[in-house]
């Protein structure tokens, strides 16, 4: 069995990873860490897990992390990159689901996350953990920096157009909406049930902390620089990503065609039949991002919706996908989970 310890377990991502991976066959979660919750079942705290985690949450300081094969950084932004390098140096491999190590230019990570980066020689080393993509290089991956939530619902949709060469790559338009799950579990005025229900609104527009993680996956695709304007939402829902993407046509093709033969092989993308409007309900609590492509009024603007659970595909679910590449695990191995409807 694989020897597996999460850090910083007490958050969303954290209770997420222990649900998918309680059922891994291959599998055994020995640590996790709190420095909060130190000595305390993970079942007190999370009584969905009764009975099926006999865990307490222990001190990092006293974790002995360096014995397990992979570490999970479960963490808010700025912790696994103090803490991942010397795991790395005691042979053990680090999935950070954080964004600790997503871009590859630390004075770009430094401007949109505030922070001096601890250890930017190893943002080249990193491995951007979005399998339809980067399968091959995630086999080999020492440290994976697992993608955002909004990225990866953005990027799958885009990726088809951009690898394809069809549409104008200097004006994307990415419009998305996220529940509030992904603000994480800390108390926050905008996600206070009074504040976040019956209610809707745009944040951050002239600038996400995502928008450079998405242009740099988009870019890396095109070989060239990409124009993206990318616009988030909160809307009053716990989990789920809807994506509104839109691009321009450059040349005449067969967008449904391109979309199903470019994921005709992957497990976890799911394009819809001509004419679907996916719903996020249709993905909660599993790693699938569904997909479904327009061309309104047979224009030359193409409009894609994508779905995701930003939970699980967003995070947690696309963190044990990693997992189970770099191990030669079958790839939806632990993550055979239907969408919960309703």
């Amino acid at each position: 069995m694989l020897k597996v310890g999460i850090v910083g377990g007490t958050g969303y991502t954290g209770v997420e990873l222990l649900r998918l991976l309680v059922h891994h066959p291959k599998v055994s979660v020995s640590v996790i860490t709190s420095r909060s919750e130190a000595g305390v079942e993970v079942s007190a705290l999370f009584p969905s897990l009764r009975g099926m985690v006999e865990l307490k949450f222990v001190d990092p300081s006293n974790a002995e992390l360096d014995s397990c094969d992979l570490v999970f950084f479960a963490t808010p932004n700025g912790i696994a990159m103090q803490q991942a390098k010397p795991l790395l140096d005691a042979g053990v491999r680090v999935i950070d689901l954080a964004a600790d190590f997503r871009l590859k230019d630390a004075a770009t990570w430094e401007k949109w996350y505030g922070m001096p980066h601890a250890n930017p020689q190893l943002l080249s080393e990193a491995i951007y953990g979005l399998p339809e993509i980067n399968r091959d290089k995630i086999r080999q991956a020492q440290l994976v920096a697992n993608p955002g939530c909004y990225p990866t619902a953005v990027q799958l949709g885009f990726l088809p157009l951009i690898e394809a060469g069809v549409v104008d790559e200097g004006h994307l338009i990415a419009d998305a909406k996220s529940g509030v799950s992904g603000a994480g579990r800390k108390a926050e005025i905008d996600t206070l049930f009074g504040e976040a229900s019956d209610n809707f609104k745009a944040y951050n527009v002239s600038g996400h902390r995502h928008w450079p993680e998405i242009r740099q996956g988009l870019a890396d695709v095109a070989g060239k620089e990409v124009g993206l304007i990318f616009v988030p939402h909160l809307t009053p829902m716990i989990r789920g990503i809807h994506a509104t993407l839109y691009a321009r046509l450059t040349r005449e093709i067969e967008v449904q065609a391109l979309f199903e033969k470019r994921y005709a092989g992957e497990e976890f993308v799911d394009v819809l039949p001509p004419g679907s409007h996916p719903d996020t309900r249709s993905v909660r609590g599993a790693n699938f991002c569904r997909i479904a492509v327009h061309r309104p009024q047979n224009g030359d603007t193409v409009v894609v919706l994508s779905v995701i659970d930003n939970l699980v595909k967003g995070a947690a679910g696309q963190a044990v996908q990693n997992m189970n590449i770099m191990f030669e695990f079958p790839e939806s191995a632990g993550l055979h989970h239907a969408a919960l409807l309703p």
